[in-house]
């Protein structure tokens, strides 16, 4: 049985991971669809480990592409065989930023919050 992954939406109908994916659309095609295929490799057990996924911390992971910039999908794991995609960057160090680490996990503090028990 494979994953679903399934995109954060705000509380006012958002959904920021699918905004910077049409953002990177549009400004790094070939990035684009390297993320795209990523996603749809975490649909499987085998790709949740690195080089595709590493663990951050507070049970958030990241996809990783390497390209002209490092392109990341920070994400975390649900009950039911999901996969929530909270927060995209791109940037060119290695080390990811604090505040966007922060961002993710607010979000997925948001989210688990609004679920149904």
């Amino acid at each position: 049985m494979n994953f679903e992954i399934i995109f954060y939406e705000t509380a006012e109908g958002k959904v920021p991971v699918k905004d910077f994916l049409e953002e990177l659309k549009a400004s790094d095609p070939g990035d684009f669809a390297a993320v795209m295929a990523g996603l749809v490799k975490l649909r499987d057990r085998q790709y949740h480990r690195e080089p595709l996924s590493k663990a951050l911390n507070d049970g958030l992971f990241e996809l990783r592409h390497v390209g002209k910039l490092n392109t990341r999908v920070l994400w975390f794991f649900v009950k039911g065989k999901r996969i929530v995609a909270v927060h995209g960057i791109r940037n060119k160090g290695q080390k990811l930023p604090a505040n966007d680490l922060q961002t993710a996990l607010t979000r997925k503090a948001d989210w688990l919050e609004r679920q149904e028990p």
